[in-house]
């Protein structure tokens, strides 16, 4: 079987995080996400800087395709994902190393708060973006 990309989205809140650790399998498959970026690895603390956010997809991409490189069984992302470009990328990256895709929408039925701060108005116009591929 091929290896695969396991790509985790939905708004912020939903759930995703907590979900792509369960599937990480604490720690055997790696997990990658634009936030990580902005984690410092020391406290955990989250500080998003909108001017490096460029920076954060870029460093996602990055060792999403290194993780690929090395013929890693499974890989995870954390994103939103909410805009289809945010996705092509990857789509790309899974061609080229001949992964598997499995796109996995995380709904937020739990109720679930963000933990970076997003307000709910950011949230609604993200949710009005969002479009779902079912066919």
């Amino acid at each position: 079987m091929k290896p695969s990309l396991i790509v985790l989205r939905g708004l912020p809140g939903s759930g995703k995080s907590t979900l792509a650790r369960l599937l990480g399998d604490h720690g055997r498959w790696p997990v990658f996400s634009v936030d990580d970026y902005f984690t410092d690895p020391h406290n955990g603390r989250y500080e998003f800087k909108f001017a490096e956010n460029h920076l954060a997809y870029q460093q996602c991409r990055e060792n999403t395709e290194a993780a690929m490189a090395k013929k890693t069984e499974k890989i995870i992302l954390d994103n939103a994902f909410t805009l289809d470009w945010e996705l092509e990328p990857y789509f790309k990256l899974a061609a080229d190393h001949q992964y598997l895709v499995f796109i996995v929408t995380v709904e937020n039925y739990h109720g679930g708060k963000n933990k970076h701060g997003i307000s709910d108005e950011q949230i609604s116009k993200m949710a009005a973006k969002y479009r779902v591929r079912l066919l």
